[in-house]
């Protein structure tokens, strides 16, 4: 047993060392289901995380595929055995789930089939907090009371890195509400003055129109003047609202945190597959805003139930399966400057951007930029 312990220890110095260094929650939560799957030699394992709601904040998985992850569909809700290790702190192990009155013998679609099974509760001072699951133990007919032991250690400080990171977590939210707030005041006091010289000078020149002509042209003149001042004051601001954690989470740890704060906030399922990497932040940041102005638009004129975001080497796809338009429609961008936001964002990344649409048959947008790794 104390060889079996060294590898549990070494794993939960793993944690400890994520929690330590500040990687972003699912990169806690995904170390540690991968430690669990590996201490107890299970096929595969989950982690997962109530919302209160009967569904899951977080469902991290290990042993699966990111096409098996998407063909599966939503994550689970908290309803048969999922949902009996969130009411209970005693953990539970058996030789065939199936058997077991509580398991409901439905998958979705392209689950694999599971038979042996353990389930420990993630167990803080607020009670349950959500549950290691393994099933399919690769090398033995059942896990056993030796499994049990590492798991159960494992799901003790799996229960300070989860309160740690939410604390994490919650500190980093109040700093991007901070910035927001003050670049909400910038906005207020340097572009707002800006624009109301604007709307001035354009009276100016209407009144004189007609019977200055000459003065009329001049204030015209000043209106282009100050409409690209405006726009130098906008863009400097904009450059300098950097996500605080870029620079360490990188986009997809960034992009991880936005999905799953637009999926709580929103109520639509929006998931992230795959991954992607590159040592440049600034290239980073631009393809973030991109992204992030694919999923607004996503949410707040689409009306999608489903949004899923694919990362790959050198191309990003937001895809929904809302609404849809007509990309070439005619008035489209004057309606909806997203769009040209994040066509002038490509161009500026020297990438493509493509956006295939139509009536009724959702969105992709798709970005596609070369890889400088």
């Amino acid at each position: 047993m104390n060889r079996e312990r060294t590898p549990a220890l070494k794993a939960v110095s793993d944690v400890v060392l994520a929690v330590a260094s500040k990687l972003s929650v699912d990169d806690v939560l995904q170390r540690l289901v991968d430690s669990a799957g590996q201490l107890a030699g299970a096929r595969y394992a989950a982690l997962g995380i109530p919302d209160g709601e009967g569904g899951f904040r977080r469902f991290l998985v290990s042993g699966m595929s990111d096409d098996l992850i998407t063909a599966m569909g939503p994550l689970p809700r908290t309803h048969g055995m999922l949902g009996a290790m969130l009411l209970t702190r005693t953990p539970y192990r058996t030789d065939d789930i199936h058997e077991d009155p509580r398991f409901r013998g439905w998958w979705p679609r392209r689950h694999p089939d599971m038979r042996s099974f353990l389930g420990v509760p993630i167990v803080s001072a607020d009670g349950v907090i959500g549950a290691i699951y393994l099933t399919e133990k690769l090398e033995a007919p059942a896990f056993d009371e030796s499994d049990q032991e590492l798991i159960e250690l494992l799901a003790a400080h799996a229960a300070i890195a989860i309160t740690n990171a939410r604390l994490y977590e919650q500190s980093r939210e109040l700093s991007v509400l901070s910035e927001r707030n003050r670049l909400a005041l910038e906005l207020h006091d340097v572009v707002s003055q800006k624009l109301f010289s604007l709307v001035l000078t354009a009276e100016a020149a209407g009144t004189q129109l007609e019977r200055d002509p000459a003065a009329a042209r001049a204030q015209v003149e000043r209106l282009g003047e100050l409409a690209r001042e405006a726009l130098d004051e906008l863009r400097s601001l904009m450059l300098g609202l950097r996500p605080p954690a870029i620079d360490r989470d990188g986009l997809v740890g960034v992009l991880r945190e936005e999905v799953d704060m637009l999926a709580r906030v929103h109520g639509v399922h929006v998931v992230l597959v795959g991954d992607a990497s590159s040592p440049d932040p600034e290239r980073d940041l631009a393809v973030l805003r991109i992204v992030l102005e694919a999923l607004h638009n996503a949410l707040r004129h689409a009306r999608a139930e489903h949004i899923t975001v694919r990362l790959s080497s050198g191309a990003i796809e937001v895809a929904d399966d809302g609404v849809g338009f007509d990309p070439d429609g005619a008035g489209l961008r004057s309606r909806h400057l997203g769009l040209t936001s994040m066509e002038e964002r490509a161009r500026e990344l020297g990438g493509r951007l493509e956006i295939r649409s139509s009536p009724g048959a959702g969105t992709t947008v798709r970005l596609e930029v070369a890889d400088h790794g």
